[in-house]
């Protein structure tokens, strides 16, 4: 059992496999929407529309964790690391009580999105959620990321900070 096994809806597929279906109904959508409303209105809404569900989702897992806010992160980020390691590969940087900070420097679902000419999507979809469960550790976990393969670069920059104890 992970704290994800709700979000990820069939634990036997993979985050890779769940994400090209939903982009397999919201690509068109997207597109659809796009046609009729403008690419910058249709972005707009469904930008705000998956905020929204993660942000609800993500505190939602938070809540269904027993301790407090940086035990909620925890149990989070691990359950995410561990359904995403076989799509991302990782170089650690740092880890101890102050911070963890770590970069990703190839990711599968970046390729995915960029080939769909989508990575806007992929960035709501996908990175998006890390500040979200940011998020459940309150004020005693913290997180930037000044940049994402998604978006362009060679690498995503993940800085987290703890509170001390």
């Amino acid at each position: 059992m992970s704290v994800l096994d709700d979000y990820m809806v069939d634990p036997r597929l993979s985050l890779l496999e769940k994400t090209r279906i939903q982009a397999q109904v919201l690509v068109p959508v997207l597109r659809a929407l796009r046609s009729e409303l403008g690419r910058e209105r249709a972005d707009a809404i469904v930008k705000q529309a998956l905020r929204d569900w993660s942000k609800q989702l993500f505190a939602a897992v938070g809540d269904s964790v027993d301790g407090g806010p940086r035990r909620k992160w925890a149990a989070m980020h691990t359950a995410m690391a561990e359904i995403t390691e076989q799509a991302v590969t990782v170089e650690m940087r740092r880890q101890d009580k102050e911070a963890l900070e770590f970069d990703v420097t190839h990711c599968r679902f970046a390729e995915f999105f960029r080939a769909l000419g989508e990575p806007e999507l992929g960035a709501l979809l996908i990175c998006a959620t890390d500040f979200d469960i940011a998020a459940a550790g309150g004020g005693e976990v913290s997180f930037t990321r000044d940049q994402t393969i998604m978006q362009g670069a060679s690498s995503c920059t993940f800085r987290y900070k703890f509170a001390p104890r």
